[in-house]
Order: C-alpha cells, then sequence, then structure tokens
C-alpha cells in the first residue's frame, strides 16, 4: 500500500510544470528584451554621435588652445555625463568613450588641426 502512495505523488514524466508566477516572469522577460532591441540602435548612434563630437572638440581645446583636460571637460554639452575623456599628450590624441557601446579617438596632426581616427564600425 505504501509503494501506490509513493508512485501517486511523483511528478509526471513530462516534468515540472510553469506556473503563474513562471509564466509573468516570462512575459517580463520578453517585453524587456523587446524594448532592448527597439531602443539599442538609437541608443548606439546616440553614444557615437557623442563620442565623436567629444573627442574632436575636447581634443582642439586641448592641443589647438592648449587647456588642461579638466578645464575642457566643463565644456562638455548637456545630455553626455556618460561619456568620459582620456588624453594621450605624447600622442597628441583624446578617446571619449560610452561604456559599453562606443569609443572614438581624435588626434591633433600639425597644420590640420584635430581628426577624428578612421571609425571601424
Amino acid at each position: 500500500m505504501a509503494q501506490s502512495r509513493t508512485k501517486s505523488r511523483s511528478r509526471s514524466p513530462a516534468g515540472p510544470t510553469v506556473g503563474r508566477g513562471g509564466w509573468i516572469l516570462l512575459a517580463i522577460l520578453a517585453v524587456l528584451a523587446a524594448l532592448g532591441w527597439r531602443y539599442y540602435a538609437p541608443a548606439q548612434a546616440y553614444a557615437q554621435t557623442a563620442t565623436a563630437y567629444s573627442a574632436r572638440v575636447v581634443c582642439s581645446c586641448r592641443f589647438v588652445a592648449g587647456r588642461s583636460l579638466e578645464d575642457c571637460e566643463k565644456d562638455k554639452l548637456e545630455g553626455m555625463e556618460f561619456v568620459t575623456l582620456v588624453d594621450d599628450p605624447a600622442a597628441q590624441s583624446v578617446t571619449a568613450r560610452f561604456p559599453l557601446i562606443a569609443v572614438d579617438r581624435a588626434s591633433h596632426r600639425e597644420g590640420y588641426g584635430c581628426m577624428l581616427e578612421k571609425w571601424e564600425g
């Protein structure tokens, strides 16, 4: 008799079932994935524009105008708070990064000013 009770309590051969909470979680994940896919391309374009602009402007500020990097960072436009800037005085270049999305570099060329490096995107 004990064996029949054990068998009746065993799980079905199909495996565990997904409860109501599991379906809600799955629906939330699907919506988040769709939103991420929908808004990634515009965010990537914004990040690419922001890093290219920042690298070129700060390079000119730094190596043409002769100002410090800290002073040049004060000229960032509103909305570019996530762009980080790193200068390389030896190479006379500035690298701008938007986390996980875009990186651009501008270098100073004597007689030409600051120019963006070729972008491989």
